[in-house]
């Protein structure tokens, strides 16, 4: 449904006139005439009221009863008191009500001093109870989850926590049991609340009956500091607050930010920051001496990784991770281009021109315009491990606002059972998959994109008549989210079937509609920007060089074979985040000189790296990032340098002045003015002007009109046949939510660090003879992995799906597209 659009309407509140959108809650209209009506059931990110806890009890004219202002809309003419004396005894007797049994250990509370119950008892209590009956008990503190614990009798039964269960997450695990004065929350069956956004339960509570456990009496609100700034470990790029005291991140909180995440985080992204403070960080410099890397200087580290890098002279490839910074990328490209003469570098391991294409700000979507468009179609891409915010935003959309959702991927999604149509294709038949959709739309041959793709003709069909009518007749906006994974696949077709796609739905400049790409890493939008591909400068213009530009792939070969002799690595070891695990490891065992970035000592970079700089904690950067939708954001450090650890700008600012090239960047925001300038798109931009909520450039006129104008797609791209399974089963891969080093290093988070799952369809299973939790060994004739069964009703027969990126058994190692299943 598209936005409403707002009318304005003037109510009285305490004798106060006040203009507020028509039907806007009371509760909130009043904050607009700075009053504040109690609340504690009450939260506009959960959705419809419920009024269960009637402390914003009212007085409105002309209506007898008091009223709750919580679910309440104003309407023009409305006359509201807050301080009558009705008004003033109802909500006494609500927060006389709610101490009856609440335990009143504020002393003890982890939530003391930052307690909602604690203000409103202060500010609108009656500072007494009549009553004088023993309080209720029980056994306390439990774990609800190993991230929660609960302290049951502090409950006052708000919803807030069972509500965001059922309505946001749709996890469905949190219900009240019991009733009466005996109620409780608790998971349905018993088992612990283990979810990907359980976390938010703790920051919901009005009260301390849910505490992080890592915080649990960690600091007091008095000893305690909050520095904003912007989650770096996935493409959701959320806003958060860090919690410091004495140097340490004790906390993360949500920053609320409605263009980015609607004030919610996942697990990862709330948890995750006790891997900045393990013991098993690397935080001074390493050098390889002996056969072993040994801590030395910063002076050695720096002299030894520049006189490595100027005998390798322009025989030398770099990658970047997905946590590198717009400011960090756009410096490391200068390193390898300028100073060392070389134009082998790549991040996101897709080609920069298909990206350059689909990245036109004309057809970018927005992350609000999922919530209001007509019709949503996910495709290529599971957002609950990929960008984890997205999904909580596409459920908000098809819950309250009627958006059709539709989905299409070769894995079964999350998103499944909220789609009005879900349908799959098989591992490798993207581009065949997207080129019969886009003929279902404008006319021409699907049954042969359809047979490449292994999909269904008449539910190509069907979709195809959902985008263009919206099931009703009335098309409307159009959002396609697509996973940047897709342009890796053979033939190029993706991108060039994608841009027609969207030519035929009249996407292009529309507003509430477009496309939203989903990065495979955090900063991918950013690092292509910032000039981080293959043959393209910052700004997507065109580089100085000669000859051919290495993509991640090529860069592989050319160290096999001799052609490259140093690497690179910025945030990144190849042996953990890219394909083809055992070329990689063959083209490391090549390779003269590595030269790393890291927070952590992989096995990668133990065993081949020459010289291993300590990198930054995301709590620790300056610079920005860019969302996937466009927007750039600002990090700020909330923490000193852990140990020696020196800002990773400066550590490419001193190598190439030992190279003989002075960038002339002092400080962190100097580096930001070279990238606004060298970038067309970002200039005007400063970090004042980002802020705090960022600057999302597609949808500056201004900034948009400096976009370059990118190459006709390819009209020769020919998509590439999904393998015929032949007895075998086709290799499908992903990467999950829990995968990351932080996750593995975090006390809290481990249990979560996932093992190597082959999730496949009953059917397949039937015909081999392995049952769901059997152990199987998974791979062809060069290599193969352990892995656990897990049946997938939804999942397409004749293929099969493995996690990448872990630390034992990953998909990495497989070639595929084939695959053999035997017992272990």
């Amino acid at each position: 449904m598209p936005r409403p659009e707002p009318k304005t309407i003037t109510f009285t509140i305490d004798g106060r006139e006040v203009q507020a959108p028509e039907n806007t809650i009371l509760v909130d209209a009043a904050k607009l005439g700075d009053v504040e009506i109690p609340v504690f059931c009450y939260e506009p990110k959960l959705g419809a009221p419920v009024g269960a806890c009637r402390m914003c009890l009212v007085e409105i004219e002309g209506i007898p009863k008091l009223q709750t202002g919580c679910s309440t809309p104003v309407k023009d003419g409305m006359v509201v008191h807050t301080q009558t004396d009705r008004v003033r005894e109802a909500q006494a007797a609500v927060v006389e009500f709610l101490l009856i049994n609440h335990p009143l250990d504020c002393p003890v509370c982890d939530k003391g001093g930052e307690c909602p119950l604690q203000d409103i008892s202060f500010g609108w209590g009656g500072g007494r109870s009549r009553f004088i009956e023993p309080k209720r008990h029980f056994q306390k503190p439990l774990e609800l989850s190993p991230l929660i614990a609960i302290d049951r009798e502090r409950c006052i039964l708000c919803y807030r926590c069972v509500r965001f269960s059922q309505e946001v997450s749709e996890d469905y695990q949190l219900i009240l049991h019991e009733r009466g004065a005996q109620t409780f929350v608790g998971t349905f069956d018993g088992h612990p609340y283990v979810a990907p956004f359980s976390g938010n339960i703790i920051e919901l509570c009005p009260v301390g009956a849910l505490t992080s456990r890592p915080y649990r009496f960690r600091a007091r609100p008095w000893d305690i500091e909050g520095s904003g700034s912007v989650c770096g470990l996935c493409p959701s790029q959320c806003n958060v607050t860090f919690t410091v005291r004495d140097d340490r991140v004790l906390r993360v909180l949500a920053r609320q930010n409605d263009g980015v995440d609607d004030g919610w985080l996942c697990d990862r992204g709330r948890f995750a920051y006790q891997a900045i403070h393990v013991d098993e960080r690397i935080t001074e410099p390493l050098l390889r001496d002996g056969g072993t890397l040994r801590p030395v200087s910063w002076e050695r580290a720096l002299d030894e990784a520049a006189s490595l890098l100027k005998k390798a002279g322009s025989r030398v490839g770099a990658l970047a991770g997905g946590g590198t910074t717009n400011e960090e990328g756009f410096l490391l490209q200068r390193l390898v281009r300028e100073v060392a003469g070389s134009e082998h570098l790549d991040a996101a391991g897709i080609d920069p021109v298909d990206a350059w294409t689909l990245l036109d700000p004309a057809l970018q979507a927005s992350m609000q315009d999922v919530e209001y468009a007509h019709t949503v179609l996910v495709v290529g891409t599971e957002p609950v491990d990929d960008m984890p915010i997205l999904d909580l935003r596409i459920r908000k959309g098809v819950r309250r606002n009627r958006v059709k959702l539709a989905v299409a991927t070769p894995r079964p999604s999350s998103l499944d059972a909220n789609a009005a149509l879900s349908l799959r294709y098989a591992p490798g038949g993207e581009g065949a998959f997207v080129a019969a959709l886009t003929a279902a739309v404008y006319g021409g041959d699907i049954e042969a994109p359809a047979a490449a793709a292994d999909a269904s003709v008449d539910e190509i069909r069907a979709l195809a008549e959902l985008l263009r009518t919206g099931g009703d007749g009335a098309p409307g906006d159009v959002v396609i989210v697509w996973g940047t994974s897709m342009l890796a696949a053979d033939g190029g077709a993706v991108a060039p079937a994608l841009l027609k796609l969207a030519s035929g739905l009249n996407l292009s400049g529309r507003e509430g509609g477009g496309l939203l790409a989903v990065p495979a890493a955090a900063n991918e939008r950013g690092l292509l920007e910032a000039g981080f591909a293959p043959g393209m400068a910052p700004g997507f213009g065109e580089t100085d060089g000669e000859g051919e530009a290495h993509a991640v792939a090529g860069i592989a070969a050319a160290l096999r074979a001799g052609d490259l002799t140093a690497l690179y690595l910025l945030h990144d070891d190849p042996l953990v985040t890219r394909a083809d695990t055992h070329g990689w490891d063959h083209a490391l065992e090549k390779t003269t000189a590595v030269i790393a970035h890291s927070q952590f000592l992989t096995a990668g970079l133990l065993e081949h790296a020459n010289v291993v700089f300590p990198a930054e904690s995301y709590a620790e950067k300056e610079g920005t990032i860019t969302h996937p939708d466009g927007r750039v954001q600002r990090l700020r450090p909330a923490i000193g340098r852990q140990g020696s650890v020196r800002a990773e700008w400066w550590v490419l600012t001193e190598l190439a002045k030992r190279l003989g090239t002075d960038f002339g960047v002092l400080t962190g925001a100097m580096a930001s003015q070279q990238l606004f300038a060298a970038v067309p798109f970002y200039n005007g931009l400063t970090l004042d002007t980002i802020g705090g909520k960022g600057v999302r450039w597609p949808a500056d006129a201004a900034l948009a009109a400096a976009y370059p104008a990118a190459p006709e797609a390819r009209r020769d791209a020919v998509y590439a046949e999904a393998a015929e399974p032949n007895g075998a089963l086709r290799l499908g891969t992903f990467r999950s939510i829990w995968v990351g080093a932080d996750v593995e290093a975090s006390p809290a988070l481990k249990f979560l660090a996932p093992r190597q799952m082959v999730e496949m369809a009953p059917s397949d299973a039937q015909r081999l003879g392995v049952r769901h939790g059997e152990k199987v060994l998974v791979g062809g004739d060069g290599a193969s992995v352990e892995a656990i069964v897990a049946l997938r009703d939804a999942a397409l027969p004749g293929s099969v799906f493995l996690q990448t990126g872990i630390t034992t058994n990953a998909a990495n190692v497989l070639d595929g597209p084939l695959v053999e299943i035997r017992k272990a």
